[in-house]
């Protein structure tokens, strides 16, 4: 069993998105923010309030939302 327990829903609290424990971060924002802060260490000091379990529960979450099902993607072409 999952435990996300800093993962809140507020209806009152942006539009009601799961957001990271009384932050005003989603966890939409969250994983956006690990994508554009490849190094841990930077994303920590613009955003201290963040926790790494506030992270790691983001990913878990937003892990558990998506379908197991497979895509076919478009093979690559190079440019010639």
């Amino acid at each position: 069993m999952m435990k996300l327990d800093r993962i809140q829903i507020n209806q009152d609290r942006m539009n009601g998105q799961p957001c990271i424990r009384n932050l005003r971060l989603t966890v939409r924002r969250v994983i956006e923010l690990v994508a554009l802060y490849p190094d841990r260490q930077e994303l920590q000091r613009e955003f201290p309030e963040l926790e790494n379990e506030d992270i790691r529960q983001a990913l878990l979450y937003a892990a558990s939302s998506l379908d197991d099902r497979v895509i076919e993607l478009q093979p690559y072409a190079l440019a010639a």
